[in-house]
Formats: structure tokens, C-alpha cells, sequence
């Protein structure tokens, strides 16, 4: 794991560039294993500050802290009224015919995880092709809404997610494969309530999302991908038709007996008789008696 790095500080706020793999905030006290979180690794470094909002654990970049409890109600405050603007960095799967859009689904919370649903809350992510390489595509998404896992599911919903996603993806349908979540918060800008004007902080991309890059860039040409759906209509019916395309290649299910072959035994014989013997007793004996001639068992008239 890389270090976490301070980008800037003063009495009262501190803004961090979070490495991958580090909790923003401490888990919750039935679910402590003694992981490091941004806090912790703070207190190590002589700053005493706790975040005012959160990133996935996978997710790296910025993150905005304060010294103190009611400096941290009054940046808290400004996040949920959308005072500050945050963008991230990604590289997602997939060909998207325009160079910008916006995605605007609701999204219902279910606290380890969140879904799409028509029951959640207002939810839209603005983004912004920067690079097409390969079978990936760099792109800057600003989070107009601030929901859980808001980036991650808007990119998967509409059938183009992130590289290294394994929560909202299948990895075996991966295009190309990376160890993490490839996304990273490198925009926050905001002005600050005892300041007049506006701070922007930045961070460039991390060193394995730029070899993500690299690879996708250096990669064989493959068959051009269909352009992914861009309305709502358009999405709803792609994702119907990747279920059945997935339903379809699942092995199915054989039913029936097992072979007979089970258990190491030989076909044929069961329980040591013959074939075609029954109980012991001769072909066509039935109770011991004789069968009839077949001019007899002809009905008289």
C-alpha cells in the first residue's frame, strides 16, 4: 500500500490524497480488526482530524478532514447542500457513442450495498470522455449527488464498468483485468466558510490506474464493441438482454438417474442373478403353472 500523503493543512482543515486499500473511517465497533483508517494513520503523523465525508476502500485520491468537531458539522453541512464539487478519475469497459452525458438513476441504499431502484433517491453522475484506449475508456465523472457507491453503479447500470469491478460486475465478463476498482477522486473544490474564495485541490492519477492505461493502449486491436446505450429506455433493455445472454451460457442441469456406473460396479447383473431371471424363476414360468397352447387361448364363438 502506498503512503497516505498530506496535500494540504491548516488550523482547522487537512485534506488528504488517500492511497488504495486504506479505510477512510474506522469500521463499526462489532466489525474492528485492527485495519488502518485515514485517522489512525493521521494520529501516527502527529494530526489529530477526522474526515468529514468518505471513499471506498478501493477508491483512491482526496479527501477532506477537520481538527475539529464543529469545523467538521459545518463541512458536513456543505456536502449536503451540494457546496462542493468532487470528480473522479476512472477507467471503465466499454464505448460510449458520445463524449459526455450524464447518468440519472436512483439509487435505494442497502447498506453493504446499493441498487438501482425506482424506491431510492435522486442520484446523477455528469461525465466526460477523456481518452478512448483500447477496450477501455478514461473518463472524468462528477458526482452532482453525493450516494453510495454512486459512481460504481451508474457505470455498471449502464453496461460499462469500472475495470477491476468484482461488486457490481461479473469478473469473468471483464475486458481487462486489474487488481482493484479502477477509480480515483482527483478533483475537490469548495470554499471554505470563513473564506471568501474558492479552494481547489487536485491529484494525478495513481501509478497503477496510468499501467492500466499503458496496457489497454499496448493491446491487440479486438472486435469492435457495440456502442453502449446512452438513454434510459436503451439501457433497461441492453441489461435484459445481457441477463438471457448469461442464463443462456450457464451449463445446464442434466436430470435423472446417476450412471449406472456409480460405485465401481460392472453393468448388467444386479445381485448376482442372471439376466432375463426373476425370483428364480424360468422364463415364461409364471407361479408353476404351464402356459396354455395358443389354439386354446382362442375365444370360442
Amino acid at each position: 500500500m502506498d503512503r497516505l500523503q498530506i496535500v494540504y493543512s491548516d488550523e482547522r482543515v487537512v485534506v488528504v490524497d488517500k492511497p488504495a486499500g486504506l479505510l477512510s473511517v474506522p469500521p463499526p465497533k462489532g466489525q474492528r480488526d485492527g485495519s488502518a483508517h485515514v485517522q489512525s494513520v493521521l494520529l501516527r503523523l502527529g494530526v489529530d482530524a477526522m474526515p468529514v465525508h468518505r471513499i471506498d476502500q478501493e477508491t483512491s485520491g482526496l479527501l477532506l478532514c477537520a481538527r475539529d468537531a464543529a469545523t467538521r458539522e459545518l463541512l458536513m453541512n456543505m456536502f449536503k447542500a451540494r457546496g462542493v464539487t468532487k470528480s473522479y478519475l476512472a477507467v471503465v469497459q466499454g464505448n460510449p457513442r458520445q463524449d459526455t452525458g450524464s447518468w440519472i438513476f436512483p439509487i435505494k441504499d442497502l447498506g453493504a450495498h446499493a441498487e438501482i431502484s425506482p424506491e431510492g433517491q435522486h442520484a446523477e453522475t455528469r461525465w466526460k470522455v477523456i481518452e478512448r484506449a483500447g477496450v477501455v475508456v478514461l473518463m472524468e465523472l462528477e458526482l452532482v449527488t453525493g450516494r453510495h457507491n454512486q459512481a460504481r453503479l451508474h457505470a455498471a447500470h449502464v453496461c460499462m464498468p469500472l475495470a477491476g469491478e468484482t461488486k457490481y460486475a461479473m469478473r469473468r465478463d471483464a475486458k481487462i483485468k486489474h487488481k482493484r476498482c479502477a477509480l480515483h477522486a482527483g478533483l475537490l473544490e469548495l470554499t471554505l466558510p470563513w473564506e471568501t474564495e474558492p479552494r481547489r485541490f487536485e491529484s494525478p492519477l495513481p501509478q497503477d490506474m496510468r499501467a492500466l492505461l499503458d496496457k489497454a493502449r499496448a493491446a491487440p486491436p479486438r472486435r469492435k464493441d457495440p456502442p453502449a446505450p446512452s438513454n434510459p429506455a436503451q439501457v433497461a433493455q441492453h441489461a435484459r438482454a445481457q441477463r438471457l445472454k448469461a442464463n443462456r451460457a450457464k451449463p445446464q442441469q442434466r436430470s435423472g438417474r446417476p450412471p449406472e456406473r456409480a460405485s465401481g460396479r460392472k453393468p448388467g447383473p444386479q445381485s448376482g442373478r442372471k439376466p432375463g431371471l426373476q425370483s428364480g424363476r424360468k422364463p415364461g414360468a409364471q407361479s408353476g403353472r404351464k402356459s396354455a397352447p395358443k389354439s386354446a387361448r382362442r375365444r370360442r364363438p
